[in-house]
């Protein structure tokens, strides 16, 4: 298996304002396949933007699996022979609304997933996912999907690589809070352990900006197998575009010693 190239674009997606957000990620799909990426990550909530005041405010933007938006991704995917991860506010039945990522697959495969942990006000306004996260086997290697607050439960992204993922993908939002002079932020942290303590890359792609008073950490990090960002992994308050070449293959060898594997060495009974 050849090394695959990974585009995370950090954007600022507008709150409301799907046109212009469809213009930004159009804008930065044919940025990364000028680049020869065979994965592009984008923000959560690239559709929409973020910080919604209510239910009613994210349910007038959402769009169904049919919508624009998701129809101009899968028309760039096909056209541009790559795949694309990104996040959208999903309009679903009886007036709810999901927090959900996209992955569409250069033939026009769409593997949708729901955020099932919500942080804070999230918990106000969408409808949490109940499927674990997905596995899709690309031409590229198995690549799985969770957004942003799901990175907080290691027990979430643990169900992700024990079903065999090689890349973890991750459209984030992560709300800038205090910190230790000179501390990295933990969003970054947290990622790398995950990624360390699995075998797994990770992409995870954030925003940047302010939005009503909330401002990102513009975190966007791409981590090996072993737990080291490969680009990104400080704060960085603007656009950003990272790139980096996966050999996924090493994300299947689970050895970290001649006598450890970081999952046959659990011991669940015991937990």
């Amino acid at each position: 298996m050849t090394p695959i190239r990974v585009v995370c674009h950090q954007l600022a997606p507008r709150l409301g304002d799907a046109d212009d957000n469809r213009r930004l990620s159009e804008t930065a799909i044919r940025g990364a396949a000028s680049l020869g990426a065979h994965v592009v990550v984008l923000p959560e909530l690239m559709q929409s933007g973020y910080a919604f005041n209510d239910l009613a405010e994210a349910r007038a933007v959402s769009e169904p699996l049919d919508g624009p938006t998701l129809s101009l991704w899968r028309a760039l995917a096909i056209e541009l022979g790559l795949i694309v991860v990104a996040g959208f506010c999903e309009r679903l039945s009886a007036g709810r609304v999901a927090n959900s990522a996209a992955l569409i697959e250069p033939d026009g495969r769409l593997t949708v997933y729901r955020k099932a942990h919500l942080w804070d006000r999230e918990k106000l306004i969408f409808t949490a996912g109940t499927a674990p996260p997905p596995l899709v086997e690309t031409a590229v290697g198995r690549i799985g999907v969770v957004i942003c607050y799901d990175l907080e439960l290691p027990e979430w992204v643990r169900l992700a690589a024990l079903a065999g993922t090689d890349l973890l993908c991750a459209p984030v939002n992560w709300p800038d809070s205090p910190r230790p002079a000179a501390e990295r932020p933990g969003e970054i942290v947290r990622v790398q352990a995950n990624a360390a303590v699995n075998r797994m890359f990770i992409a995870a792609c954030d925003r940047y900006g302010e939005e009503r008073g909330v401002n990102w950490v513009g975190g966007s990090v791409i981590v090996d197998a072993d737990g080291y960002p490969l680009a990104g992994g400080v704060s960085h308050q603007q656009e950003q575009r990272l790139v980096a070449d996966l050999p996924l293959l090493q994300a299947r060898n689970k050895h970290i010693s001649e006598h450890n594997h970081v999952h046959l060495d659990r011991c669940p009974g015991l937990y």
